[in-house]
């Protein structure tokens, strides 16, 4: 007897690979600046994209990395790769910054692309090691932070960080959730300059982390996009200093994106502080291992230039007085926004580039049809995107919707 045999569809019936693919959501932060971007009125107002602008609106290229970039072009012979752990003396710089120039010597690192690069290969790294481990991430927080670490395959769990009824951390909330965290799981903390609340933990809020990994055995991941640009550089590394300190294990995802004002370039590093040499050793093997089947070679140029800077003391001089300019504008238009109204005096006691106002998303799209304002959804609206010159026109509009 003949047997048949299903070969399934015809080849012209099969489906073929990108026909099985899905559509998917288009990324609202991108959306969002090519719609300011479109937006011919020249009153418009973009506190959307996450980028410091000066006093005119511009975002400038810093003093001392414009002259690294003209050193780095007479001294630099050649395009050569890197190598997968990037620019080792410019980790080693970047090291003593985050951490002090004496930290412990299980601290090892190596050079990432950007933040982002950062957290996925930290993720990776946490997902390799296996285990029962879990990802504690308060809410709100950095819309990029739940794929970027997702995508590694850790659980994550969510605990309640900031009332926006209060406009405060609900610490005590924190705290609960986290007394149930395991031995070995993992913390997300925002070391400084907290993305999107602009709301910091207090000395005597980290020390209470701090007492709490060490007598549970949690892992802090701690993500430092903004140091220098809320407190000062030293202030702004309190935090992730004490935890780290207090921690058996930690990871630190670190990024020059803002503080060296180079985003486009995807300069970062990723720390992590290990037991003992030996273990810090085949940690280190692993991420080499991790950052050759993702990216292979960092790039080199924003790295370079940190380094150039970081080396060189004038240069290094004339960068941490930028900084401290910098620092300085954000907490002055914080202050102007505060005064403007009693609803808004909460922003002058945060830090950083970013905060959330009390808007409903439908009074968000009023302010983006009426006044050609551009913030996401939630509120959040990055504080130094505004100009010196649109302040008080950006504060009352918005003080027109909340009475709407």
């Amino acid at each position: 007897m003949e047997t048949l045999v299903d070969r399934g569809p015809s080849l012209q019936e099969a489906p073929l690979l990108f026909d099985r693919l899905e559509a998917q959501p288009a990324d609202s932060l991108i959306a969002l600046i090519a719609l300011a971007e479109a937006d011919p009125r020249p009153t418009k107002i973009d506190v959307g994209v996450g980028v410091y602008r000066d006093s005119d609106g511009n975002t400038p290229i810093l003093r001392a990395v414009k002259k690294a970039e003209r050193i780095l072009e007479q001294v630099q012979t050649t395009k050569s790769y890197i190598g997968s752990q990037g620019d080792a003396r410019f980790t080693q710089l970047i090291g003593e910054i985050v951490f002090g120039p004496n930290h412990d010597p299980n601290i090892v690192g190596l050079q990432t692309p950007g933040g982002c690069g950062a957290l996925r290969i930290g993720a990776d790294l946490i997902a390799r090691a296996g285990g029962d481990i879990r990802i504690f991430v308060g809410q709100p927080t950095w819309p990029n932070h739940a794929p970027l670490i997702g995508t590694a395959g850790v659980p994550m769990v969510d605990y309640r960080y900031y009332d926006r009824a209060t406009h405060r951390i609900d610490f005590d909330a924190m705290m609960e959730s986290l007394k149930g965290a395991r031995r070995g799981d993992v913390v997300l903390l925002h070391g400084c300059c907290h993305n999107p609340t602009g709301a910091d933990l207090d000395a005597d809020q980290w020390r209470a982390i701090a007492d709490l990994v060490a007598a549970r055995g949690l892992i802090p991941f701690v993500d430092l996009a903004y140091q220098g640009l809320g407190n000062g550089l030293e202030p702004d590394a309190a935090g992730t200093r004490l935890v780290v300190q207090a921690a058996e294990q930690a990871l630190v995802a670190q990024s020059c994106d803002k503080n060296f004002g180079i985003y486009r370039e995807r300069t970062g590093n990723l720390f992590i502080k290990a037991s003992s040499p030996a273990q810090a050793e085949v940690a280190f093997g692993n991420l080499i291992g991790l950052a050759r089947t993702m990216w292979s070679m960092p790039p080199d140029h924003g790295a370079a230039v940190a380094r150039i800077v970081l080396e060189d003391p004038d240069l290094r001089a004339d960068w941490h007085a930028e900084l401290t300019d910098m620092c300085a504008r954000i907490r002055r238009i914080r202050a102007r926004l505060a005064a403007a109204d009693p609803r808004l005096a909460y922003i002058g006691g945060e830090h950083g580039m970013f905060s959330m106002l009390p808007l409903t998303p439908d009074q968000v799209i009023g302010l983006r049809a009426s006044h050609g304002i551009y913030m996401a959804p939630s509120g959040r609206f990055n504080v130094v995107g505004l100009s010196d010159d649109s302040v008080d026109r950006f504060a009352a509009a918005v003080l027109e919707a909340m009475d709407g």
